[in-house]
């Protein structure tokens, strides 16, 4: 059953490293919205790793970065790779939230 689990969060951890790893190490330096979706997978895989976060609260986290990664996806598409001004100020609010939320998992004390 434990092994079960182990996999399974090693699964959700891998798939969303993978679309990020589709863009190139140059792009992620200079695109600061790939750049914090990076290091908020690597927060979420950390709390998990370390024990901080439940796999359940790791896996809905996770949820909530695709969407957010789709979400910009989405965009780019309607503006021909780009984005606009108001639109990187949603996906930073939205990351933003995500953040917060990270944090608060990751610190929550648990009984027991």
């Amino acid at each position: 059953m434990r092994l079960a689990k182990l996999v399974l969060v090693a699964a959700m951890i891998a798939a969303p490293a993978i679309t990020f790893a589709q863009t190139t190490a140059p792009e992620q330096a200079k695109n600061p919205i790939v750049k914090r979706e990076f290091n908020q997978q690597r927060r979420i895989g950390n709390g998990i790793e370390h024990g901080r976060l439940a796999p359940r609260q790791g896996a809905r986290l996770e949820q909530q970065q695709m969407r957010i990664h789709r979400q910009v996806r989405t965009m780019r598409a309607r503006h021909n790779g780009r984005l606009t001004l108001q639109q990187r100020r949603t996906i930073h609010r939205r990351q933003n939230i995500a953040s917060r939320r990270i944090y608060r998992a990751k610190h929550m004390h648990r009984n027991g």
